[in-house]
């Protein structure tokens, strides 16, 4: 019988309801505390507990580390994306009330939206990068030195 089996069931559960927490905090962010660099935060030790609990090569099958360097390119890019769009637009660089002309509010509204799901991506992916580059990472001392 596996020692940790307990521990594995109970992950299985926790971890959706910790990256549905993620959103949440994501999703409400621009309402109250919180926002895409909390939720970034989250997400990541969603993803990092699968690793510790199945372990980093299952993780890593889960989430391949090519995906997570194209995640970081994606969150950076949403996040520069958004102030160029709005130099395009006439504004200033993420001055986002020119993103709706008729309701300038609605325009500030998409644009910490925008930006805050950037930071959401950039933060998750580079957390799962250190992670993935410290746990793959060889020990100095074999376990024989000891």
């Amino acid at each position: 019988m596996n020692p940790h089996l307990l521990l594995r069931v109970v992950s299985k559960f926790l971890i959706p309801l910790i990256a549905l927490y993620a959103f949440y905090v994501q999703f409400h962010g621009d309402f109250g505390p919180g926002g895409g660099f909390q939720a970034g935060v989250i997400l990541a030790a969603s993803i990092i507990l699968y690793a510790l609990i199945f372990g980093l090569k299952e993780a890593k099958r889960a989430v391949p580390p090519s995906f997570v360097r194209i995640l970081m390119t994606i969150g950076v890019l949403v996040y520069g994306g958004t102030g160029v769009v709005t130099w395009l637009l006439g504004g200033e660089f993420l001055n986002y009330g020119v993103l709706n002309h008729h309701d300038p509010a609605h325009g500030q509204h998409w644009g910490i939206l925008a930006i805050e799901l950037g930071v959401l991506i950039t933060v998750a992916s580079v957390m799962v990068a250190i992670f993935y580059a410290f746990g793959s990472r060889q020990p100095d001392l074999s376990d024989e030195d000891w």
